[in-house]
C-alpha cells in the first residue's frame, strides 16, 4: 500500500502551512550558488501545490520570503525577486487551469514594483477560482503582522469606531493578514530546523508541528503524505482531555 493510500481522506488538515527551508544549504552541498537552490525549490512548490489540490486541501500557506530575508546579500535578494516575478508569470495560467486561487500576506509595499504588479495581476486573474487557496507569505513576519494589527485597532479606537472593551479574539483576527482564513492545522518545516521563525505566531496556536530533515528542493508529494500521516496519528484536544474528545466522537458517530 502506498503512502497516499494510507491517508484517511476524511481527516485531512483543512489548512497546511509550510516553512520552505534549506534551498541555500541544498545548493552549497552540491557546490552550487545559493540561487541555484531557490530555482530548484520552485519545482517543489509546483509539486506540493498540485498534490494539495488533488487531495482537496482547502488552504496552503507557503512562507516564501520573510521581512528578515531582506537583510540577506543583495545579489541573493535580487535573484529571489527576479525568480518570483518569472515564476508567477509562468504559473498563473496553470493556477487558473487547476482552479487555484492565489493570495498574498505580508508587506507587499516592500516588494519591487514589477513584483508587486505581477502578484496583483495573478491575484486578480485567479480571484474567481474555487479550489485550493494558495497563500504566499511574502515580506512577511508574524511580529510585523501583530504590530500592524495593533496599530489598526488603535486607530479605530482613536476614531471612535471601535470600543476597546469589544476587542475579542474574533475581532483581533479581523485585523490580521489572514482575516477570513482558517488557522493552519498542520505546520511543516523542512531542512531540520525545529523552530517557527516568526511565522504565523498567532495562527499556529493549536497547529500540529512537523519537522523533517529533508531540504526543500527534495521535498515532494511522498514527503507531504508522510507529514499528513503523522498528523493523523495525533489527538487534537484543544485543552480538553482525551476522554472528552472520545465522548464527543461517540456522540457524533
Amino acid at each position: 500500500m502506498s503512502l497516499k493510500d494510507k491517508l484517511d481522506l476524511q481527516r485531512l488538515p483543512r489548512h497546511i502551512a509550510i516553512i520552505m527551508d534549506g534551498n541555500g544549504r541544498w545548493a552549497k552541498e552540491r557546490g552550487q550558488d545559493r540561487l541555484y537552490g531557490h530555482h530548484e525549490g520552485v519545482e517543489s512548490v509546483r509539486n506540493i501545490v498540485e498534490t494539495c489540490a488533488e487531495l482537496g486541501i482547502g488552504y496552503l500557506t507557503l512562507y516564501a520570503f520573510s521581512t528578515e530575508n531582506w537583510d540577506r546579500p543583495v545579489y541573493e535578494v535580487n535573484g529571489i525577486m527576479e525568480l518570483l516575478v518569472n515564476t508567477i508569470r509562468k504559473e498563473v495560467g496553470t493556477l487558473s487551469k487547476n482552479n487555484i486561487r492565489l493570495s498574498v500576506i505580508g508587506d507587499m509595499s516592500m516588494l519591487p514594483p514589477q513584483a508587486q504588479q505581477e502578484m496583483e495581476e495573478a491575484i486578480a486573474l485567479t480571484s474567481h477560482n474555487t479550489g485550493l487557496n494558495l497563500i504566499m507569505a511574502l515580506s512577511y513576519s508574524a511580529r510585523w503582522e501583530i504590530v500592524n494589527a495593533a496599530q489598526k485597532i488603535a486607530l479605530d479606537v482613536k476614531k471612535g469606531t471601535l470600543d476597546p472593551a469589544s476587542v475579542t479574539p474574533e475581532v483581533w483576527e479581523k485585523y490580521l493578514c489572514t482575516a477570513g482564513l482558517p488557522d493552519p492545522e498542520l505546520m511543516i518545516r523542512t531542512s531540520g530546523e525545529c523552530r517557527i521563525s516568526n511565522f504565523l505566531l498567532y495562527q499556529l496556536a493549536y497547529a500540529e508541528l512537523y519537522f523533517t530533515d529533508t531540504r526543500w528542493p527534495d521535498f515532494r508529494n511522498e514527503h507531504l503524505y508522510q507529514a499528513i500521516l503523522n498528523y493523523q496519528t495525533r489527538e487534537r484536544r484543544f485543552g480538553k482531555t482525551s476522554e472528552q474528545i472520545q465522548q464527543n466522537e461517540e456522540i457524533i458517530s
